[in-house]
């Protein structure tokens, strides 16, 4: 199909009211009930191509009859303005550009007047990104149910993954809830457990969950759609809320004043690709950094900033070393934590550089050294 450029397509999405009145009018004399679809980010296009492919199947009971995301964004090095992944995918498989809705708050008078005309009956959200006013909850007479990675009532927020992974848990899981006006704070129709191992990195357990999410969707959708899903539907214990709240910058940087576990814990939770993944408009999250001090043969210093990729935790250092220099054995550099534990390095990135492994790293920046050792700031914690 032909491509429209992304300014182009915000104008259409702006003059969708009348191609999306014509549309509920044609949905009404199916028996198919409307589905408006919200989501912006990669793991949220996965769930719309579910919803899509399901609603394409001859005894299906529901059609997805609009898709709202983020405005276009800039991206890349260049800074061109690209639609969201799941508008791309929505145009992708041949959505009506005029159907999919990119308002900059869902509060929109505009919007909502377009979203009305559509005439949803119920309104499904993964990763949508922007917050819904009781006024947009108002319209879809089975609700708005959302998909939401984690195990409710624990880890409401932004960053749910990130956040369960900083603290290492070996249990997570999806939970498909009611959305009202409280944060993540509704009803759950159901959720379904996911163990966690020590070397899942946030993007892949991100695509686990939401794929999970989809076929728990799919499973409860008849019991959503004839309206028995609210009567079943379990209120969460406010008595064991947990909190995920949004990342930010400043938690990016390792401190080996802490133990090897909980540095290894970070670097999982923050790995690199989690911002094409989670955040369609903030593609320059730095993952996790670190210091490390280079010493020439001539004793004089120099910092290196690495941006730390792969990881292992070890409880205790047996390498010889003078408590702060980093070693190098097997595949890893070791860098001595607190508690007398190692952070085992597998991959890491020196900036503009590709990643490249520990060995490679090594064999490339000892020809005149003499020492590593580890510098860097203090936990944001500290003063």
């Amino acid at each position: 199909m032909a491509r429209c450029s992304p300014p182009l397509l915000r104008r259409l999405f702006c003059r969708a009211a009348k191609s999306a009145s014509a549309a509920g009018a044609g949905a009404g004399g199916t028996s198919k009930k409307n589905i408006v679809f919200l989501g912006s980010p990669q793991v949220a296009a996965s769930v719309l191509e579910t919803l899509l492919v399901a609603s394409e199947s001859p005894d299906s009971s529901f059609q997805v009859s609009a898709v709202v995301t983020q405005p276009p964004a800039a991206k890349n090095r260049g800074r061109k303005l690209m639609p969201s992944a799941v508008a791309q995918l929505a145009l992708d498989r041949g959505f009506p550009g005029d159907l999919i809705f990119t308002p900059e708050r869902a509060g929109e008078e505009a919007f909502l007047s377009d979203l009305k005309e559509v005439r949803p009956e119920l309104c499904i959200t993964a990763a949508y990104g922007n917050i819904l006013p009781q006024r947009f909850l108002d319209i879809p007479p089975y609700g708005t149910v959302n998909i939401h990675p984690s195990l409710l009532p624990l880890y409401r927020g932004a960053a749910p993954v990130q956040r369960a992974l900083q603290d290492g848990v070996e249990e997570t899981g999806v939970s498909l809830a009611y959305t009202v006006r409280a944060l993540d704070a509704g009803p759950v129709i159901a959720s379904e457990k996911f163990a966690v191992d020590e070397y899942i990195k946030a993007p892949e357990l991100l695509a686990i969950l939401f794929n999970l999410g989809s076929k728990l969707l799919l499973h409860e959708l008849p019991s959503i759609l004839d309206g028995t899903a609210k009567e079943k539907a379990k209120p969460q214990d406010d008595s064991k809320i947990t909190h995920a709240p949004k990342l930010n910058s400043d938690e990016s940087w390792l401190s080996f004043n802490q133990e090897a576990k909980l540095l290894h814990n970070k670097v999982s939770s923050l790995f690199p690709a989690y911002s094409s993944m989670l955040l369609p408009t903030n593609s320059g999250w730095p993952g996790t950094r670190a210091k490390l001090q280079l010493v020439n043969q001539n004793g004089e210093p120099d910092v290196l900033e690495i941006k730390v990729i792969s990881t292992k935790a070890c409880a205790s250092c047996d390498k010889t070393g003078d408590g702060n220099e980093v070693l190098f054995s097997g595949n890893s550099l070791l860098i001595p934590c607190g508690g007398s534990s190692c952070l085992e390095v597998v991959e890491l990135q020196l900036p503009g550089k590709k990643v490249t492994t520990a060995r490679d790293f090594w064999n490339e920046h000892t020809g005149n050294t003499r020492t590593y050792t580890k510098s860097g700031p203090k936990p944001v914690s500290e003063s």
